[in-house]
């Protein structure tokens, strides 16, 4: 071992004294610091995952709206020669628009989705039915588990329907139409279990007045999440579909995505000031253990050591106690994140409610801790513990060795 290792760890024994208490805050600072950051920055990841998948799952992955106008003609035609796309595994022409639904007096302004009855299981993957069935045939229409809850509604019942012509076009009258409720869906996702309802094409086309077309044209890949991949699929719809605008899910749900990366980012920001403190008590520490050595450090520039093997010794000690907080740390947050749900119930038994299922709509919390996030945290405490440690060490490779001695 050599000469400066064998110091910094004789100093770093515990010793009934202000530095060897400090040592130990010092220590404990740099642990609460990493297991801080590393669990909210994999409870964000978790979220942010959960969001994104939920999406997926739901909306379609790219989105061809009419350049001109507000309806798309030939949709069968395009359609048909989207489907042979390579990467492509679902295509709907689709009607969404809002409507107003009413029953018993209650009133919601949901988003109808016009679609096919046999492309509505594979193109929004909501799980089995709540209840009934998915069945679009007829005047039925299959409705969110929340849509249902705010409308007082179940499987059989009637809702009525208005049409949104009605506001818009002022020389013809669109009258109501009574459809049953055929099915309920629940994708475990709040803005969508309360915000859609679905019917057959055909029905929906009747209420807004269209012999034919569609508003839009929904594609579904296998590779929504890979960027190379996605780009070409997307460039060979469009080689398709050149009249038609393409909007794809990332744009459309551009201000969520955003939003979610500012406060993941903004959130590991204000707790890596947690770390920066505990690097400062590091060169708390450091200070006192200085003053405390002073003798020592006379004593070795006595007998020949050199400042450089001096300010070795100082900033070992210190990368030692960073290197012991960052394995505590990592081991906590280890734990934290194994045991979270656990945690969370307790924490609801004692009235801290920190995750409540009928807002984040989710049966327990995400997580999910990303490599790349351990390294940047480990390696941000080390960089700033060898800052931390420079000034402490410099001073003491400074000091006089016949003054120091005399301080004996």
């Amino acid at each position: 071992m050599r000469l400066p290792l064998f110091l910094a760890l004789k100093y770093l024994k515990p010793k009934r004294s202000v530095a060897s208490a400090i040592t130990v805050v010092s220590v404990l600072g740099v642990m609460l610091g990493v297991a801080a950051v590393l669990v909210v920055r994999s409870v964000m990841t978790g979220f942010g995952e959960i969001w994104e998948e939920k999406i997926l799952d739901f909306k379609p992955h790219v989105t061809l709206l009419p350049t001109h106008g507000n309806v798309i003609g030939g949709e069968d035609a395009i359609a048909a020669r989207l489907r042979r796309v390579p990467g492509v595994v679902c295509v709907t022409p689709e009607i969404d628009t809002r409507v107003l639904v009413s029953c018993r007096g209650r009133v919601l302004a949901p988003v109808i989705i016009g679609v096919d009855g046999d492309d509505f299981a594979s193109a929004y993957r909501v799980g089995e039915p709540r209840a009934g069935s998915f069945d679009l045939e007829g005047d039925t229409l299959v409705i969110g588990a929340t849509a249902a809850r705010s409308l007082g509604v179940w499987v059989g019942d009637e809702v009525t329907v208005y049409s949104p012509k009605t506001l818009i076009d002022k020389d013809e009258i669109f009258l109501p139409v009574k459809w049953r409720v055929g099915g309920i869906f629940s994708c475990g996702q709040h803005e969508y279990d309360s915000g859609y309802v679905v019917a057959s094409l055909p029905n929906v086309r009747d209420l807004m007045g269209l012999e034919s077309g569609v508003f839009a044209i929904h594609v579904k890949t296998d590779c929504p999440t890979d960027p190379r991949r996605f780009g070409a699929v997307s460039a060979a719809i469009a080689e398709i579909a050149p009249n038609l605008r393409q909007v794809t899910w990332r744009e459309a749900d551009r201000e969520i995505f955003n939003a979610l990366a500012v406060e993941k980012n903004m959130t590991a920001l204000l707790l890596s000031l947690i770390s920066l403190v505990a690097v400062f008590c590091v060169m708390n520490t450091l200070l006192v253990l200085t003053v405390q050595k002073t003798s020592a450090i006379g004593l070795l520039k006595s007998i020949g050591f050199r400042r450089r093997e001096i300010m070795s010794v100082f900033m070992v000690h210190g990368l030692i106690q960073c290197v012991l907080g960052i394995s505590l740390g990592l081991s906590a947050s280890w734990a934290i994140l194994s045991n979270l749900q656990r945690i969370v119930e307790w924490l609801s038994r004692l009235g801290l409610e920190v995750f409540p299922a009928s807002v984040y709509g989710l049966a327990e919390i995400p997580h999910h801790l990303v490599p790349m996030d351990v390294f940047w945290v480990v390696a941000l405490v080390l960089v700033f513990g060898t800052l931390a440690s420079f000034v402490p060490a410099l001073i003491a490779s400074l000091k006089d060795p016949v003054r120091a001695l005399s301080e004996r």
